[in-house]
């Protein structure tokens, strides 16, 4: 009789930047599958805020062992096939969020009826924090610290800090 089955769980997001709320959730999906990819992706629609190599590197050093991040692009269920993704992992921290998400698992369920769909509910003291937020707080000039883990709020620092280093644009 072969053994049980795996269970790897596939977490698409942008993470532009990773959040504190991005971190609270990968460390409860990581708790309820063998093995957990954290797909970063490059969405057509968006504009990315930090580069993809960037949010791979915060990613690396943020996550727990075990725990791995991809990039990818194109359709989150062809990039959880390809990491072998029994599982696709979503985290929700609003009725707003649940409705988008329901539509995708919906849609998901027809592209991929193999793959289930998980939904984890943010925790009260992170939920409000979305990397729009922090974007949004970051170009108003405000502490981003509430809401990122240290490591990315030392990065912001210092790309605070080289943005304000560079000489006015002439004409100007």
């Amino acid at each position: 009789m072969p053994g049980p089955r795996a269970r790897v769980g596939f977490f698409a997001g942008s993470f532009d930047p990773p959040t504190l709320g991005h971190l609270e959730l990968v460390a409860r999906a990581a708790a309820i599958v063998d093995r957990l990819v954290i797909g970063v992706g490059a969405n057509a629609d968006k504009s990315p805020w930090l580069a993809l190599d960037e949010r791979l590197a915060l990613l690396s050093e943020l996550l727990p062992a075990g725990v791995s991040a991809a990039p990818f692009a194109g359709l989150a269920v062809e990039a959880a096939r390809r990491a072998g993704a029994t599982l696709l992992l979503r985290g929700v921290r609003s009725e707003a969020d649940l409705a988008v998400e329901l539509q995708m698992a919906l849609a998901n369920r027809r592209l991929a009826p193999e793959l289930e769909t998980v939904v984890l509910v943010g925790s009260p003291e992170v939920a409000h924090i979305s990397s729009r937020l922090v974007r949004e707080v970051y170009a108003g000039g405000g502490d981003v610290g509430h809401f990122v883990p240290p490591l990315v709020a030392q990065f912001l620092q210092r790309r605070r800090a080289a943005q304000s280093a560079r000489p006015p644009e002439a004409g100007r």
